[in-house]
Order: C-alpha cells, then sequence, then structure tokens
C-alpha cells in the first residue's frame, strides 16, 4: 500500500543564517554541512523601525526571508513553524518571575510562538491568516503537511516559513541535536506551476533518530543541494522527501 503523502512546488524561496546570506553561500554549506554560529542580524529593512525593534534574533531571521520571499505580494495565507520558539526570551521571563521582578509587557507579548507572525501582518496590514505550529522533531514536515491543506482548500499559495536557535545553555543536557541560528521561506503553491516540484511521504518507524542537524537545516541542506531524495527519522515517523519528477 502506497504511504500517505503530498506533493507541491515552491515557486520563490528565501534563507538567511548568520555568514549565509547568498544562495550561493547555502549551495555550498549543503554540500558539506558545518555548524552555524550565532552572529550578526540580518537588517529587516522592509519592516517599520518602530516594530522590527520589538523582534528579538530569532524574529528577525523569520522576517527578513518572509519579506524576500513574499516581495511585496499580499494576501497569502502564513504558516509559520519552529521547533523552540523564542525560548530564550521565555526562559528570561521566566527568570524575573521567579526572582519577583516586574515583566515587561513587550518581552511577554512577543514571548508566545505566534508573535512574529503577528507582528508581520500588522506590519503589512495585512489580513490574510496566520498559523503558529511546532511539532517536535517533526515540525518541518507538519508545517508541510498544514501549508498543503491550506493549498487544498483553496489557496493560490501558502507562506512557510521555519526557524529556530540555538537553546539556552539550561537545555543542552536535554538536547536531542545540535540547534543552530536559520531560517528559510518558501512560497508554496499546489504543484501545477512551474515552480519547483516537491513530494513528502511518510510510514511509521520507531529507529531512534541518527542526525545531528535540526529538521529544519537538514531539509535546507535536501532544497539546496539538488539531491533527488532524502530520508528523515523523527522515532515515529519516517518522512521521504523527494524532488517530484
Amino acid at each position: 500500500m502506497r504511504s500517505p503523502g503530498v506533493r507541491f512546488s515552491i515557486a520563490r524561496h528565501a534563507q538567511w543564517a548568520p555568514g549565509l546570506t547568498s544562495h550561493e553561500a547555502w549551495a555550498a554549506w549543503s554540500k558539506a554541512p558545518f555548524a552555524i554560529a550565532p552572529g550578526e542580524e540580518p537588517g529587516v529593512k522592509a519592516m517599520p523601525p518602530m516594530l522590527r525593534r520589538r523582534a528579538g534574533f530569532l524574529g528577525k531571521m523569520a522576517l527578513e526571508v518572509a519579506y524576500q520571499c513574499l516581495d511585496g505580494r499580499g494576501d497569502v495565507p502564513t504558516v509559520f513553524c519552529s521547533r523552540h520558539g523564542d525560548v530564550t526570551r521565555a526562559v528570561e521571563l521566566l527568570t524575573d518571575l521567579a526572582k519577583g521582578e516586574a515583566l515587561s509587557p513587550t518581552a511577554f507579548g512577543m514571548a508566545v510562538h505566534n508573535a512574529i507572525p503577528g507582528l508581520f501582518t500588522i506590519a503589512r496590514a495585512d489580513r490574510a491568516n496566520h498559523i503558529a505550529l511546532a511539532s517536535g522533531a517533526a515540525t518541518i514536515e507538519h508545517a508541510v503537511i498544514e501549508a498543503c491543506g491550506l493549498l487544498a482548500d483553496g489557496a493560490p499559495a501558502v507562506l512557510l516559513v521555519a526557524c529556530d536557535c540555538p537553546l539556552p545553555e539550561l537545555f543542552t543536557p536535554f538536547e536531542s541535536c545540535e540547534e543552530q541560528p536559520f531560517a528559510w521561506a518558501w512560497l508554496m503553491t499546489d504543484g501545477n506551476d512551474d515552480g519547483e516540484a516537491m513530494a513528502l511521504n511518510w510510514n511509521a518507524c520507531d529507529d531512534v533518530p541518527q542526525d545531528d542537524l535540526p529538521g529544519g537545516l537538514r531539509v535546507a541542506a535536501f532544497h539546496h543541494s539538488g539531491a533527488r531524495s532524502m530520508e528523515r527519522c523523527d522515532g515515529r515517523l519516517r518522512w521521504h522527501w523527494s524532488r517530484d519528477a
């Protein structure tokens, strides 16, 4: 029996990480991935400064690629996904709470998972719906399925934004992979246009994950490498990525 799956096209894409700010840099990295270290922040010049200042490092990476990928296009639903979200800001808030200190309303508002896409829609006065999603090691795959559901419901295109950052030192003993800073965005369509055709299928799997790269970076490496296929296991499902011939 054929495994369940979805098909879609990538009409446009954008990506950003410290030291990896061009398509050529990402293509070279995909052939020999190395650990990406935190560094400079993206400029996010398309966003008004008053709103841009509210975003942290994670948010600025996500906003940079979202603006680049849409390139002024409006009324596009967004699926924002991040396995951990802005956990650094959340830990800072919890630390202040434990000390009995007053919490910053802005920091609290920006710590929730849907704060970044919310800021994006406010800045663009865009009424298109947005979804914030986290699903453990398979966050990227579930975000793709969610985006494909929106396409199946009639959306002409869906913006998928993926991002993550290194975890605070407090969580180092619990990491399942080496978390690194990155963000990328795909403008996804239903596969009936001239975009890059992709397929994602899955089946049950109880193997222990053996990948040091976070899921978002493993998928980014596959996308930029030109490889025909790639498999990942999250400990529950085996995910089969392929370029749809």
